[in-house]
């Protein structure tokens, strides 16, 4: 972690590849709306599966986006990833040539890297043995092309390549590694966030521990079941203050802070004091108040331990009285090393649009999740300071801090 002030970083570009929409217009629509997208899953299959619902992108046409590297050449999360950071890019106004002129950071963050792909040589494996295992697919795999095929596609020379495999809140982590690179100066820019495509060994992992949910997801809710897998990528063009003001860039929000931890309390549980450590060392670092921040997007899975453990971990930092808290996994479902990366950019067109994202498929508030998780319906409010929370398997956990921009910073002393 960042231990002085450094350069402001701001966010000037987001990029997404989402099951509820691809682009930011049609992603802003979708989570003022409360829109979900779940359907039975069909990239791969499902037989023997008690329920098979998912959160699938639907309508992605890469070569639309891909245009200098053949599609084809790439794994599903690549795919996304490399389409998301185009986006971003376009959606930033910031020239390719001046990209291309810079050091720039690539960081992307993963739970499955090309595991997708992985699924199809297994089962080509299977089926035909070693002599039938495609080459193409097999080149597929590596889970370092979802930072690498970014560079490539962008043409970018002068650049540092990493995907970041912290699994569920890796988004989370890859933004805070690029934020400490462009304070202090090791980089320009920085396109960074989370990528990963639905397959059929983490669906079967989370179903056998029992967390699929049969039909939605509904966290904080007394009758939540589960999770359910969803894919995507969320890609971000980070860049000082001074850079986007001088190029006159619109600015959706200040990177304020962030915080990891590790707890290694358990392989899969929670830990309820290692989460409230990691708030507590993100608020630090953004030299920010409890009491300041307007809006807590949080990891809310919709299982039972997450939203429990995370709802206390909440009120143990903030009282009685926390800010609302949303989970837009109910509406994207779980992305997985995605999730995050799209919850910060669901956090920056929040605080830039001035509304709350909700919790859909709320029913009834969980006595042990008592937190205002702006059920079905987005409300319009006055944004300030907004976290976005991410956890994972093994106490892997990343919180971004996220501030409309204001002409003046927020501290002046060192951390």
């Amino acid at each position: 972690m960042s231990t002085s002030i450094g350069r402001r970083v701001v966010i000037t570009g987001c990029g997404v590849v989402s099951s509820i929409g691809i682009g930011v217009r049609e992603f802003t629509s979708a989570l003022r709306a409360g829109r979900s997208n779940v359907r039975p899953i069909s990239v791969f299959d499902t037989t023997g599966f008690a329920h098979d619902n998912g959160c699938e992108v639907t309508d992605f046409e890469p070569a639309q986006w891909i245009r200098t590297l053949d599609p084809g050449d790439l794994g599903r999360a690549s795919r996304f990833s490399t389409a998301a950071a185009r986006l971003a890019v376009e959606d930033s106004g910031l020239p390719l040539e001046t990209l291309r002129a810079a050091r720039t950071l690539v960081s992307v963050g993963s739970t499955d890297g090309e595991a997708h792909e992985l699924d199809g040589l297994v089962g080509q494996e299977l089926s035909a043995g070693l002599a039938g295992l495609d080459p193409r697919l097999v080149r597929r795999t590596s889970a370092g092309r979802l930072a690498t095929s970014i560079a490539r596609e962008l043409e970018l020379t002068d650049v540092e390549t990493g995907t970041i495999a912290t699994a569920c809140s890796a988004g989370n982590y890859a933004i805070g590694n690029s934020l400490d690179a462009i304070r202090c100066g090791d980089a320009e820019f920085a396109l960074c966030g989370g990528a990963d495509a639905l397959c059929r060994k983490t669906f079967t992992s989370f179903y056998r521990l029992r967390s699929i949910a049969p039909d939605c997801c509904r966290p904080f809710d007394r009758n939540r079941m589960g999770i359910l897998t969803g894919e995507g990528a969320g890609i971000l063009l980070l860049e000082s203050l001074d850079s986007a003001l001088a190029r006159g860039a619109r600015i959706y929000a200040e990177v304020l802070g962030y915080g990891m931890s590790c707890d290694a309390h358990h392989p899969v549980a929670p830990h309820q004091a290692g989460i409230a450590r990691c708030m507590e060392l993100a608020l630090a670092d953004a030299g920010v108040k409890p009491g300041e921040i307007d809006l807590i997007s949080a990891h809310g899975t919709g299982t039972k331990a997450n939203d429990m453990t995370e709802s206390a971990a909440i009120r143990d930092l903030f009282g009685p009285k926390p800010p609302r808290t949303v989970s837009m996994k109910s509406m994207l479902g779980h992305s997985m090393g995605a999730a995050s990366a799209l919850a910060a950019i669901g956090c920056s067109i929040a605080l830039t649009e001035q509304f709350i994202p909700p919790t859909i498929n709320h029913r009834d508030t969980d006595p042990d999740c008592p937190v205002d998780c702006v059920p079905n319906e987005s409300v319009d409010a006055d944004l300030d300071i907004v976290q976005n929370n991410g956890w994972a398997f093994g106490g892997n956990n990343a919180v971004v801090l996220l501030g409309r921009y204001e002409r003046q910073p927020r501290k002046e002393t060192a951390r």
